[in-house]
């Protein structure tokens, strides 16, 4: 077998720059700073040695961050200014991943990667958590990426620490200190895992009708009316809008089952024995939905409650079904509106209307 000189040298030549590319190769030494991981509960992280009910400890806290030395040097107020962020470490920012969503002084912290700092005073710590992420230290961070912020007090410890050190306490099963101490300086910060939940505003706010209109205002009603003003029936439901679409045939299908508003099942309470339409129905709280048809709608009554509208109903709890024909609405009505309209002393209809569609539901009284 021949092989051409001029393919020969080129192996050797590649050969040759592979080995000084891999004599150049300068891999660093153990940082001055060497990073450390702190977790929480800490035997989450040799699970795969734990056993029985143990074996299914899950991490809810963990901590990347670098350990400087204090070298007999002052560090608070020194080294380290106060009225400035400390990236709580050396090296990169110190990161922080919470497996669970957790509260820190009053806000709520989603589960995710996030980096901490400490702006440092004498007497206590400003603890920031932040959204921005693989930067190093604290200069030039993007202050608007913060999204919890807590001043927690220090305390000075007897004996000095010599390295920078993260670790945590328990308090109870929901919840923990994350503990930072340094020389002669301890600060605690308090980590609930059971945060507040607050809702936000509703693009389909709830509201409420209630028969007779003055029932639900009684504080308002003279001593002589009280009677007259017992309640007879409420309704709770969400008030969806229309912006600019056509609601019936198209946001809600014929043929459908709809909600009856948004959100939460929409919920009637009858606070005597009536009957809708010729079928009869218990004092109590029930779910309400329509069948949504060209034309007209079967109201439901039923007993699936607590529920989140329609999805997955079960038929086998309605106790009350009633065809009902639509009518055009006077004008279109941007916001799913419930009312109640007199007939007499034993008869009201329950008008509900949106878009440019409206029922009246029939219900008679004691």
């Amino acid at each position: 077998m021949k092989i051409k000189l001029s393919s020969l040298l080129t192996c050797l030549l590649c050969l040759s720059v592979m080995a000084l590319s891999a004599q150049e190769l300068k891999f660093p030494d153990m940082d001055k700073s060497p990073m450390d991981a702190a977790h929480y509960p800490r035997r989450a992280a040799f699970k795969n040695y734990l056993t029985g009910d143990d074996a299914n400890l899950s991490e809810k806290i963990k901590v990347l961050y670098c350990r400087p030395m204090k070298k007999d040097r002052e560090i608070f107020g020194a080294l380290e200014p106060y009225g400035k962020d400390w990236r709580l470490g050396a090296n990169e920012a110190t990161e922080v991943t919470f497996y669970e969503d957790v509260e820190i002084g009053g806000t709520t912290v989603n589960r995710g990667v996030y980096t901490m700092f400490a702006e440092l005073y004498p007497n206590n710590w400003i603890i920031k958590i932040s959204t921005e992420r693989f930067i190093g230290g604290a200069n030039n961070r993007d202050v608007t990426k913060d999204v919890a912020s807590v001043t927690i007090p220090v305390s000075h410890l007897p004996n000095s620490r010599e390295s920078f050190t993260i670790g945590f306490q328990k308090v109870d099963e929901d919840h923990c200190n994350m503990v930072f101490e340094w020389d002669r300086t301890r600060a605690i910060l308090p980590i609930s895992f059971n945060p507040m939940s607050m809702a936000g505003d509703d693009k389909s706010p709830m509201d409420l009708a209630q028969y007779p209109n003055m029932s639900r205002l009684r504080n308002y009603v003279k001593p002589e009316e009280l009677d007259a003003n017992e309640p007879k029936v409420r309704v709770v439901y969400g008030r969806p809008q229309k912006k600019g679409r056509k609601v019936f045939g198209e946001l809600e299908k014929f043929g459908s089952n709809w909600r009856l508003g948004a959100n939460e099942t929409t919920e009637i309470t009858f606070f005597e024995d009536v009957k809708i339409g010729t079928e009869s129905v218990k004092a109590g709280t029930y779910g309400m939905m329509a069948v949504v048809n060209d034309g007209n709608w079967d109201i439901v009554i039923h007993k699936n409650i607590p529920s989140w509208g329609t999805y997955n109903h079960d038929e086998a709890t309605n106790v009350a079904k009633i065809n009902v024909k639509t009518e055009k609405t006077p004008k279109v009505i941007e916001a799913l509106s419930i009312l109640f309209d007199k007939k007499d002393d034993k008869n009201v209809h329950m008008v509900i209307a949106w878009d440019d569609t409206m029922v009246r539901v029939p219900i008679t009284l004691k």
